[in-house]
């Protein structure tokens, strides 16, 4: 990697994994508020991801038409309606969950952290194991070793003691266990303010600004205002 000129800012990106786990509509909605953020992106989409993305919305992502395919994961709402959103790609790079001398498979990468949406079990065992079978675990192990922040949403239900022990293993390490859960006092109407709830509560942790939903203002019913 070249250092950066004078006068020029090092592109230091977060770097977002998808795994297996049923949930695609999250990670677009983490997606389109770190690009709506100005924040670089790194996306490493796993070859599981790709049969749920098949199968949540119809869309085969290919590496070879990446951006495309990406362009039209992210205009749709998480009712499955297209168009619904856009979002402006220049500051998303795309490594293939087969590639182990990508950028993020090396400490010496700059990175901001990872970002895990929707974390599989598979995907936690794998990270909290160590076993960098692929670049999504390679990446979230190297966030890890270096200090780095890594939020882990997962999303399976019921959780079996050892996921359980694996998510604290993960905790123990550094990584925020965030699981996937919406909640109901921001006043939601709609599928799509569910999702967004939870990828806000992603990019909290993150640290990464959003309006993505209606904070808790210590008010009972605050949720169910119009005037607010």
């Amino acid at each position: 990697m070249n250092p950066a000129k004078p006068g020029e800012t090092r592109r230091t990106p977060w770097i977002v994994g998808v795994s297996g786990a049923s949930g695609t509509p999250y990670a677009a909605a983490v997606l389109r508020g770190l690009l709506a953020a100005g924040e670089s992106v790194d996306l490493v989409v796993s070859r599981a991801s790709r049969l749920t993305l098949l199968d949540e919305t119809k869309i085969a992502f290919r590496d070879a038409h990446w951006r495309d395919d990406l362009r039209e994961w992210l205009s749709r709402g998480a009712d499955g309606k297209p168009d619904t959103f856009s979002a402006d790609l220049d500051g998303v790079r795309y490594w293939a969950a087969g590639d182990l001398a990508a950028g993020p498979s090396s400490g010496s990468y700059p990175s901001k952290g990872m970002l895990i949406v929707p974390a599989s079990t598979a995907s936690v065992a794998g990270v909290a194991l160590g076993l960098s079978k692929d670049l999504l675990q390679r990446a979230a192990s190297v966030t890890l070793k270096e200090g780095r922040p890594l939020v882990v949403a997962v999303r399976e239900t019921p959780l079996n003691g050892q996921t359980l022990r694996h998510l604290v293993t993960l905790d123990e390490a550094g990584a925020t266990v965030l699981p996937a859960s919406p909640a109901f006092y921001a006043g939601a109407t709609h599928i799509q303010d569910l999702v967004d709830f939870v990828a806000g509560r992603v990019l909290d942790a993150a640290g990464v600004p959003h309006t993505l939903y209606r904070r808790w203002k210590g008010e009972l019913g605050g949720g169910t205002r119009e005037d607010d």
